[in-house]
């Protein structure tokens, strides 16, 4: 089973209202007692809220059902039932909640980009009226109660796409992984194969003075990624909350410039908005002797670009400085 997810459908029914009750004063002393039936109680109803303590949509995969509970009866003596309580459901911060309606047509009722935001995306039921209420003039003696509503049910998609200033992007096996680990505490799978990351990485970078950012490390993007191919499609969602890009090439193989306009064709594929985003070209395994006769290629993107050596910590300390550069610039 995976132990990062970030997107799933789930089904989520408020709770009933509680029925109204049918009865009548019994007191000693009161031989033509009125109505006493109170009214039912309200069904309880499902809020989605964001929390940082949860880190995926992993309980979601699980269990796909949920339903809030019911309100009790009315009871005599004009009591009126018990409210059902509330069911709130905790999702990671930067979750979309989308109603699917018919025709698989999704309509978003909230983005929960912010810690503690809370969305009502199910109502209770209201309480149906017990024959108390319907005493009238001309009716003193009412026999009738109504039914409590339906809560509202539901088939939801939540979507996360990560909260991240800076997304690393670039083809399988670039070095992202590796560069996150060199400038946060996040320890991502790092090997010498493409592919070796199979979900998005955070990690936070500390530059002292007060100074930090949140990286992500999106699994590596090849060509035809906004179509399917590779693990593109499932993980450009996240690029889209970043400020910054952060595109890494390789520069121990051929083919720089070309490699480098595939995946901004990818990214423009996938939505155009994310091609506006400030970006920083970056040359990485400058510590092969290989990268060397393929550095030139770089002029063909931008005339500012950063080397670095992940290997080695050469050009990343200056690469951060011009990451905040920016981010101050932006804020």
């Amino acid at each position: 089973m995976p132990d990062f997810v970030d997107e799933v459908k789930i089904w989520v029914k408020a709770g009933d209202g509680g029925p109204g009750c049918v009865a009548f004063r019994r007191e000693k002393f009161v031989p033509k007692g009125g109505p006493s039936g109170g009214d039912g109680g309200t069904g309880g109803s499902i809020y989605f809220k964001a929390s940082r303590n949860v880190k995926s949509l992993r309980e979601y995969y699980y269990h796909r059902h949920f339903k809030a509970e019911s309100g009790k009866p009315g009871e005599g003596n004009n009591r009126t039932g018990a409210n059902g309580n509330d069911l709130v459901l905790l999702v990671p911060p930067g979750t979309v909640i989308k109603e699917i309606r018919e025709g698989e047509k999704e309509v978003i009722l909230a983005d929960l980009d912010t810690e503690g935001m809370e969305v009502l995306v199910a109502k209770g039921g209201s309480g149906g009226r017990g024959n108390a209420s319907f005493k009238t003039s001309t009716n003193q003696a009412p026999r009738i109660a109504t039914p409590g509503q339906k809560g509202e049910e539901k088939f939801i998609k939540l979507e996360l796409k990560l909260i991240a200033e800076v997304g690393i992007i670039g083809c399988p096996n670039a070095g992202k992984s590796t560069l996150l680990s060199k400038i946060s505490q996040a320890r991502p799978k790092i090997a010498d194969y493409p592919f070796t990351t199979l979900n998005p990485n955070l990690g936070v970078v500390d530059l002292g003075d007060n100074r930090q950012f949140v990286a992500a490390d999106i699994p590596g993007l090849i060509e035809g990624a906004s179509s399917g191919a590779g693990l593109g499609i499932k993980f450009l969602k996240h690029i889209e909350r970043t400020k910054v890009l952060l595109h890494l090439l390789d520069l121990s193989l051929p083919d720089v410039a070309k490699r480098y306009y595939n995946i901004r064709d990818e990214l423009g594929r996938y939505d155009e908005k994310l091609l506006e985003k400030p970006e920083i070209v970056v040359g990485t395994k400058l510590d092969l002797p290989e990268s060397k006769k393929h550095i030139r290629e770089l002029t063909k993107i931008t005339e500012k670009y950063f080397l670095i050596s992940c290997v080695t910590g050469e050009g990343i300390k200056p690469l951060l400085e011009e990451i905040w550069k920016i981010l101050s610039a932006l804020k």
